[in-house]
């Protein structure tokens, strides 16, 4: 039988369990993995995951953006009506009472908004025509003004054949026979407040049933209801001022159809930023066929200081105030939800925003480090511990 070796001398000083304590070549070699990140996919797959899925739901969105954006449009206005309804059930009222006042409320003013409109794009339609002498000199006297700059008959002719009033009626008929479109989406948006706002009485026992176990999600849906009324009612209140400032100073300075710009002007208040430029644009452009040259630069003057001082300086202190988000973001966001949702994506693109920060922002503790990048004004960052 063979012994066993002995053991060296150098073997018996080693400690015990120095063996086990080196790694192995291919222990070594193995990086570790990040724990949390998908079951331990590297940071990169991740990444990429979530760019695809982003990609995915981007587009998604884009595709029912026809359905997507009604069903937020009537979510939003039921979200500032809530506490109206709630204000009437705590005075004794009958909680369907309540909720068939508030619906015929918003009712009547929504119509009331797009018979309106509709009435002045009619008489848009009628009044243009009678400004095609004005309109022709007008193309007259910018090809002597371009034959003067060098530019050739052949050019002017080819870049003012297709501008005529004819176009810009055709134009306006094309928007006319667009609005059996709105008309459609204005019949779903009223479908869907009769149910929302039925099912708004019972929104707190809900939010109270999910707070039990995710009090995190209730804190997040709160602040973002707390946040769109707040920008509801600051936008509201500016959209109206400029409303009423922008029909005074047409009608003093003679421009046809005052009443319908100033609807336009509150309405694309409620588009941030830009909004102003929007509503400027038709007036000036009458008030050129109108009063020419001088007319044209005086609408534009008045426009530019009631709306640029009003929306661009005061107005967005007050918002940014109400919502938290500061005006690079709110400018950025514009574009993007104008981009999937159309231009009921630019003029919800605050509320629009504010629930996408609700959804992954504040309703994870770990994501709340990309709430200092949205806000307008950081706040100051906890010293740690004196070493």
């Amino acid at each position: 039988m063979t012994s066993a070796p002995e053991p060296t001398a150098s073997s018996e000083n080693e400690p015990r369990g120095a063996v086990a304590a080196t790694p192995s070549l291919s222990a070594a070699t193995v990086p570790p993995t990040a724990p949390g990140l998908l079951g331990g996919l590297p940071r990169a797959v991740v990444l990429l995951v979530g760019g695809v899925s982003a990609v995915g739901i981007v587009a998604g969105m884009r595709a029912l953006a026809w359905l997507i954006g009604p069903v937020f449009l009537a979510l939003i206005i039921v979200i500032a009506a809530h506490p109206v309804q709630r204000w009437l059930r705590a005075r004794g009222w009958p909680g369907w009472v309540a909720t068939l006042a508030l619906l015929l409320v918003i009712y009547v003013g929504l119509l009331a908004l797009a018979l309106v409109l509709l009435v002045s794009i009619g008489q848009l339609a009628t009044v243009l025509p009678q400004y095609t002498a004005q309109f022709d000199a007008l193309i007259a006297s910018v090809e002597q003004a371009l034959a003067g700059l060098g530019i050739g008959p052949a050019q002017i002719q080819a870049a003012t054949s297709s501008v005529n009033v004819g176009s810009i009626v055709g134009a306006l008929g094309g928007v006319l026979s667009g609005v059996s479109g709105v008309l459609t989406g204005v019949v779903l948006v009223l479908a869907l407040l009769l149910f929302f706002i039925a099912d708004a009485s019972t929104f707190g026992l809900r939010l109270d049933s999910i707070g039990a176990e995710r009090p995190n999600v209730v804190g997040a849906l709160e602040s973002f209801a707390r946040g769109t009324r707040s920008y509801l009612v600051v936008t509201t209140v500016f959209g109206l001022i400029v409303a009423v400032l922008d029909t005074i100073a047409l009608q003093i300075m003679g421009v046809p159809l005052a009443v319908l710009w100033g609807v336009l002007a509150f309405i694309t208040n409620y588009i941030p930023n830009v909004g102003f430029v929007f509503g400027l644009v038709p007036p000036a452009l009458l008030a050129l066929l109108t009063g020419g040259w001088q007319l044209f630069v005086v609408v534009i003057v008045v426009y530019s200081v009631l709306n640029l001082v009003i929306q661009s300086l005061i107005q967005p202190r007050f918002v940014g105030n109400s919502v938290g988000l500061s005006a690079t973001v709110t400018f950025v966001t514009l574009l993007f939800w104008a981009w999937v949702l159309g231009p009921l994506g630019a003029l919800l693109a605050i509320p629009l925003t504010l629930l996408a920060k609700a959804l992954l922002v504040d309703i994870d503790p770990r994501a709340r480090w990309a709430d200092a990048l949205l806000r307008t004004n950081a706040a100051e960052p906890t010293p740690g511990p004196a070493a």
